[in-house]
């Protein structure tokens, strides 16, 4: 009975250990995430490898519509990803995302409170993690343009036609529009939605050499574009860095517009939970999300105490975007913004 108990005991602890290995086998030591295109410096992803010992690999997209639409049709294998705050709504509505730890969130307490009041529906940050609060706004090239006024309305004058872009992006064009007419970004009553669009297709569009999402940066460094609607941190990121203050002049409207705040989420599913929850910590250390103003010279409205420890000017300041709305989620209404954007970049002047 005791060779039979010891055998027992010699058997349970090799199971044990397979188990064990197993389980390591499993850990392939990699983070997947799934983000905007060059949104997060190659040094804070270099370092998070270095101290956790594991292969970070990012796959990228250009919108949110094309980031949902992607995980709806059902790829896996991403652990975190990097929506919008009108898709963050989404996602967690439709039970598409992981709740965070809180306990390992240590990090958490730098976070500027004021996030809070933006992530309505989720204040706590159970589901999401602010990555970072920005406008677009209006790169103007000085070179080319010396007078003119810091109004969405740049876009009517004729005698810039041919020179100008605005984003390819609903959500961003028809949202200027309302702002424009002193309406809320998010509006969906159906005959402001119209006047917005008639804006845009009378006044503004007959000016554009085209809507732009991605090449316009590359444009406006070539001299070809001298006002363009979109991130400041395309054009920056073209334009070298000796001829940007001579050459740039990048400002939010003074009649607001819309907010994105991108937040850092984990997908239902996600394989390496624990590693995710790490990194979302590692990137609120004040040190490392300072690597990350630094880089891309965003202005630091989500972590104030990393703000305190950056090197670079940013681009354009947080205070400045007061008069911004935040985009939400608008429902079954989103169809709306999709049937008036069909007129405006699918209909010939």
């Amino acid at each position: 009975m005791k060779k039979f108990l010891l055998v027992l005991t010699a058997t349970l602890l090799v199971a044990s250990f397979l188990t064990i290995t197993g389980c390591k086998k499993e850990d392939d030591g990699v983070l997947y995430l799934y983000n905007w295109t060059y949104y997060t410096p190659d040094s804070v992803l270099q370092a998070f490898e270095k101290e956790f010992n594991c292969i970070v690999k990012v796959d990228t997209f250009d919108s949110n519509e094309v980031m949902y639409a992607k995980l709806k049709a059902g790829a896996k294998g991403y652990d975190i990803t990097f929506p919008s705050q009108d898709y963050t709504s989404i996602m967690i509505n439709q039970k598409m995302l992981q709740q965070i730890n809180q306990e390992k969130f240590t990090n958490k307490k730098y976070i500027n409170p004021a996030c809070k009041q933006l992530m309505t529906f989720d204040p706590d940050m159970n589901w999401q993690v602010p990555y970072y609060l920005g406008m677009a706004g209006i790169a103007v090239n000085k070179l080319k343009v010396t007078d003119y006024e810091k109004s969405w309305n740049i876009f009517a004058r004729t005698d810039l036609k041919g020179h100008m872009s605005m984003m390819d992006d609903m959500r961003e064009v028809i949202g200027d529009a309302l702002a424009y007419q002193g309406l809320s970004v998010n509006t969906t009553d159906d005959a402001k939605l119209q006047a917005a669009t008639d804006l845009i297709n009378t006044q503004w569009k007959p000016n554009l050499v085209k809507f732009d999402a991605e090449g316009f940066g590359k444009s406006f460094a070539a001299g070809d574009f001298w006002v363009c609607q979109g991130y400041a941190e395309v054009v920056f990121g073209e334009v070298p860095e000796n001829k940007q203050e001579e050459m740039i002049d990048f400002f939010i409207p003074k009649e607001g517009g819309p907010q994105y705040l991108d937040s850092m989420v984990i997908l239902k599913g996600a394989k390496h939970y624990d590693r995710a929850v790490e990194f979302i910590n590692f990137i609120h250390r004040p040190d490392v999300y300072a690597m990350f103003l630094d880089e891309f010279r965003f202005p630091g409205f989500v972590n104030l105490e990393a703000d305190k420890l950056r090197t670079t000017v940013p681009m354009y300041k947080a205070e400045e975007m007061a008069g911004g709305e935040l985009k939400l989620d608008v429902g079954e209404d989103l169809e709306k913004f999709n049937e008036k954007w069909e007129t405006i970049r699918f209909t010939a002047d």
